[in-house]
């Protein structure tokens, strides 16, 4: 989970964070997908921990492409 901090002046519900009530000057985890979504509105969230990089994508099992016939 990537961070932010809400730099606005009021507290602010976030429904996003399941109705969540932020505080001014508070931290808080956001998912990771939804980071640049926070950060782009530069004058209410400022980034704090970034995203993890990614994980490499699994591989699938190799399927037989064997046909009888």
């Amino acid at each position: 989970m990537a961070k932010v901090r809400w730099i606005g002046p009021v507290p602010v519900e976030v429904p996003e964070l399941a109705g969540r009530i932020v505080q001014p000057d508070e931290v808080v985890e956001v998912p990771d997908a939804r980071y640049d979504a926070y950060v782009c509105q530069t004058a209410n969230w400022e980034p704090v921990e970034e995203p993890k990089e990614p994980a490499a994508p699994r591989k699938a099992a190799a399927k037989s492409t064997r046909s009888d016939g």
